[in-house]
């Protein structure tokens, strides 16, 4: 896209080269198991000593420490040279940092954020100074259930499926300068049945000298200009993409097939003058649930995702960078997939990019606190409304999950007040984008949800076959689906929804020692190939159910249930696994 600048950490709100800068590498770093940094005035007088590679945590090999041992508080400092250029304000961005961070810019506190997974950014400009200024972060995290922490264990060694933990800064931090009059945000909803954008611009300032404008293209080609005075700090505005010249609909729609994506710039001027100038683009794409079928663009949908948690050998949740990203998508792409389900992880953003690039749909789904308590709830609702927001403008996310396998919410099957909270994270989600499904509690006990998931790790196609022949009566909660779990929470039913099997499959392979997967473990690739035809075609073969997720895309710590190594080295020829993924097995089995 014309906005696209590499590595760039917010790849759908761009401005221009000179106007940002990565910090990431090394940083002078400090272990505070005593919790003293702040009494002794670390943000002043750094300890001498130890570095770390930023972004990645003390934890993996990556950070350049490696040390896996509980350290609950941690601070960084570097030196940063700034320009303080004129009508300008310095904006510091952490892209995500685990899990309550403070920040001093020279010695003065900046700001502070709890939660582990979002961005979040400070105005530093009336802290910095011409030339060279000192950024100290104390970042604290624990083993608090009540905090949203994915897959991070919450006690000493790895267990079951919860691995290493990440503490501290584990995403890029970056430096902007940006006018001081600008534009803050953008909303950009797809409108694609009228073929119409609509547009929620927020302003810094507002005024009858301000012009607000927002040109949209495709391929190099101008779509439509519009424009609109800045008499108000929100702005609401439609742009009308119908154009023959593009195609013989007018409209060029995104799907996996054919990720057609339009560039947007928006500008702020002034009397004439411009002030800011903001790139980004946007996919013009719909997802609608009709009956039991899930509705991509008026047509039906079959997903065939695969369960991805981002975790790497050296750098935990920490993306080794851009390329790694990619080459994750082409792989899931050359698998046979069209989706991933990014389980209990809020990706770096330029996943979301390349996936709106290349076509790959995405579930997004919240990192989960382990304990339900009204402190959690805070925690919880807080971050994943941030999170919501952050993402909201990307084509490729077409379903949100906040909840999984009753996690934070272990008395939902019988629990009116976790009942309740679901539901009205449920409600906070859809008020925001009521353009997407929301599914609440993926996997089971069910409150109110758009699409019905369940996860069943049979290992034998033919037993699955068997056990879905009474979809009916797993949907009435007449009999469990997984042991002792139910579709639905007590007081819940079902409503003709669409039915996806949303985690299946994982099977234990690997030559490179121990490790568990569900099911016996395999032991030569044909044993595998057998198997994974065996359950993925029989996932295929269930009338009733309009897709599946299978877990998981690469090995990760102690689970060697992946498609890959945790080196990215496939275990069978993904051309193979690509023919059982896609082979037809009727209309809606694509």
């Amino acid at each position: 896209m014309q906005c696209y600048q590499p590595d760039y950490p917010r790849p759908q709100f761009v401005r221009g080269k000179n106007s940002w800068e990565k910090l990431d590498g090394k940083w002078n770093f400090a272990f505070d198991d005593s919790d003293e940094g702040r009494s002794r005035k670390w943000y002043r007088s750094f300890p001498a000593g130890r570095e770390i590679t930023v972004p990645f945590t003390y934890e993996y090999p990556a950070s350049g420490i490696g040390d896996q041992g509980r350290h609950d508080v941690v601070w960084y400092q570097r030196t940063v040279g700034l320009d303080k250029a004129q009508g300008k304000r310095i904006l510091l961005h952490f892209e995500g940092s685990d899990y309550h961070t403070q920040v001093w810019v020279n010695g003065a506190l900046a700001g502070e954020h709890s939660g582990g997974y979002a961005r979040f950014s400070f105005d530093i400009t009336d802290l910095a100074r011409r030339g060279d200024n000192q950024i100290t972060v104390r970042a604290a995290d624990s083993f608090d259930t009540a905090q949203p922490r994915g897959k991070q264990r919450w006690r000493d060694g790895n267990f079951g499926c919860w691995y290493l933990q990440n503490t501290g800064i584990w995403k890029s931090v970056w430096i902007e300068q940006v006018p001081e009059v600008r534009i803050a945000g953008i909303k950009m909803t797809p409108a694609l049945a009228g073929g119409i954008l609509e547009l929620e611009a927020e302003l810094s300032h507002a005024g009858d000298d301000l012009v607000f404008e927002a040109s949209v293209s495709f391929q190099g080609s101008t779509v439509n200009r519009i424009t609109a005075p800045a008499l108000k700090n929100r702005l609401s505005l439609t742009v009308d993409l119908r154009s023959t010249a593009l195609c013989e609909w007018g409209i060029r729609p995104w799907s996996p097939e054919k990720p057609d994506l339009y560039d947007i710039s928006f500008t702020l001027t002034r009397n004439g003058r411009l002030v800011d100038r903001v790139l980004s683009y946007f996919g013009m794409r719909d997802i609608n649930i009709e009956g039991n079928a899930v509705l991509l663009n008026g047509g039906p949908l079959y997903q065939r995702l695969i369960l991805d948690q981002g975790y790497w050998r050296e750098s935990g949740i920490s993306a080794p960078g851009e390329q790694a990203l990619i080459n994750d998508i082409d792989k899931i792409l050359a698998a046979g997939y069209n989706g991933v389900r990014k389980h209990q992880k809020i990706e770096d953003e330029r996943f979301l990019y390349w996936a709106d690039v290349k076509g790959l749909l995405v579930w997004s789904e919240a990192a989960a606190a382990y304990e339900f308590s009204d402190t959690a709830v805070s925690n919880f609702t807080r971050e994943w409304m941030e999170v919501v927001k952050q993402n909201y403008n990307h084509p490729s996310i077409i379903t949100w999950t906040p909840f999984n396998e009753s996690w934070g919410v272990p008395g939902i099957r019988t629990g009116r007040s976790q009942q309740l909270f679901t539901e009205a994270i449920y409600c906070l989600t859809k008020a925001y984008d009521p353009h997407r499904p929301v599914i609440c509690n993926d996997g089971w006990e069910h409150t109110v949800s758009d699409i019905i998931t369940l996860h069943d790790y049979e290992e034998k196609g033919e037993d699955l076959l068997h056990r879905y022949e009474k979809l009916d009566a797993i949907l009435d909660n007449e009999v469990s689906h997984n042991k002792d779990r139910f579709a639905f929470a007590q007081g819940y039913g079902y409503g003709g929804q669409p039915v996806i099997i949303s985690e299946f499959g994982g099977i234990a392979f690997s030559n490179r020692g121990e490790g568990w997967g569900y099911g016996n473990k395999v032991n030569s690739p044909e044993e595998y190939v057998k198997r994974f035809d065996t359950i993925t075609t029989a996932i295929k073969k269930l009338d009733g159910v309009c897709g599946f997720c299978y877990t998981q895309v690469t090995d990760v710590q102690q689970e060697i249930n992946g498609i890959m190594d945790m080196d990215r080295n496939f275990k069978v020829d993904p051309e193979i696994l690509k023919e059982i993924n896609t082979r037809k097995m009727g209309v809606m089995h694509q």
